[in-house]
């Protein structure tokens, strides 16, 4: 009786399917991935202990370096929010004679980020954005209330964000100076901005503080 051949399989795995996979993959992360903007001055700030996470939402950021400037961005939690932006640069422009240009403004809108003053808004934007990066910006005036700068900002960002709920975001270095944080805060109060958020470097909750004993029990401490 002859024997019966069992035929030989390859033992190669097909790997094409999985590269397909691997690129799908890639392209969905590619494309949800919302890019960070880059920050527009090193700022170190201060420890403190919060039960609070910081709200991913529109918001107003205002920080303030070591050497006392002070930076504003505008944040949409759109990412398709550019007419709101376009707006805000649009009525300063015009109420504050800054003499923008439509590329000016477009320049704004791509990267809300502010830290000159208004009458170097125009140079800051006449430059070309790899040039503008090397720029040292100067900082938005705060510290005399008769030219405090910041307080137009914020007023005009709050009428084109109507309707919507806003942060108020302070970063401040941890060796920023009190007249400057006084200049950022008098901003805020005389647009009635009353409640802001402090960012801050988070550190453990010291051991047998309240905090600790409320969050063994499964509690937040809300803190204003």
């Amino acid at each position: 009786m002859p024997a019966v051949k069992i035929p030989k399989k390859s033992a190669e795995t097909d790997m094409t399917p999985f590269v397909d996979i691997a690129f799908l993959i890639l392209t969905f992360f590619i494309m949800a991935t919302k890019m960070k903007p880059p920050a527009p001055v090193e700022i170190t700030t201060p420890y403190s202990v919060s039960s609070k996470e910081l709200e991913q939402r529109d918001a107003l950021l205002i920080e303030m370096d070591k050497d006392g400037r002070v930076f504003f961005t505008m944040q949409t939690e759109k990412a398709e929010d550019n007419a709101i932006k376009k707006t805000l640069i649009s009525n300063l422009n015009k109420t504050r004679n800054l003499g923008l240009s439509e590329s000016d403004m477009n320049a704004f809108v791509k990267n809300p980020t502010v830290g000159v003053p208004f009458a170097q808004l125009k140079q800051y934007y006449a430059t070309t954005e790899d040039r503008r990066k090397d720029i040292r910006q100067a900082g938005i005036p705060v510290t005399d209330s008769a030219s405090n700068e910041l307080f137009y900002w914020v007023r005009d960002a709050v009428t084109v964000f109507a309707g919507r709920k806003i942060s108020y975001l302070v970063k401040g270095d941890n060796a920023a100076k009190y007249p400057v944080f006084k200049g950022v805060i008098d901003a805020l109060r005389r647009n009635e901005q009353f409640k802001y958020q402090l960012i801050t470097t988070p550190e453990g909750v010291p051991a047998g503080s309240d905090l600790a004993r409320t969050q063994a029990k499964g509690g937040n401490v809300e803190t204003e």
